[in-house]
């Protein structure tokens, strides 16, 4: 079987990375592509491990030459998909889950067009909102500016081959363990 390029989608505080986790959890033929990213690492992130964390002069010089698959700039700070790591492990053998923003997914979806792009979507924007002050790592300033981004994200969510509601993380889960295996 053909191994996918799986580009997963979903507002701040949605849940991708509890998701993601229950789906790598019992699987060995998916591996998980991390970021390159300006943020500062959160407590407890390491890099190589969460994301790689970059300057900002090194992220850009990866633009100019080309290394990224997808790259955008976010709340303040880039985040981008190194493409070679992406097609060695394909290559190798594995199906690839990118997590990444909407704006990204549209440029791996171009450059990448037989990739499977899922949209992982909240209950209601109300749960939404509770889990990102829940997380108490942001500003109010910061969730505000996330929240007015949920209107354009769920907009853009049409444009992906499924969406998937994480109301329960194990059902939402199971879901994309379906696509991936259809």
């Amino acid at each position: 079987m053909k191994k996918k390029l799986l580009v997963i989608s979903g507002s701040s505080g949605v849940g991708k990375g509890t998701v993601l986790k229950e789906v790598l959890k019992n699987r060995n033929d998916i591996k998980y592509s991390i970021s390159c990213t300006t943020r500062k690492a959160r407590q407890g992130e390491k890099h190589g491990e969460q994301y790689f964390f970059l300057s900002k002069e090194d992220f850009m010089d990866d633009v100019k030459k080309g290394n990224f698959l997808e790259w955008a700039e976010f709340s303040g700070n880039c985040y981008g998909t190194n493409k070679n790591f992406v097609e060695k492990t394909l290559n190798d053998g594995y199906h690839v889950i990118l997590e990444i923003e909407t704006d990204g997914a549209m440029q791996v979806k171009e450059k990448c067009p037989d990739c499977t792009m899922i949209f992982i979507a909240p209950p209601s924007i109300e749960e939404l909102e509770r889990r990102l002050r829940g997380r108490n790592t942001e500003t109010e300033e910061a969730i505000q500016k996330r929240l007015n981004m949920v209107e354009l994200e769920l907009e853009r969510s049409k444009n992906y081959d499924f969406i998937v509601v994480n109301d329960e993380v194990e059902k939402a889960a199971a879901k994309i363990l379906e696509i991936i295996d259809a």
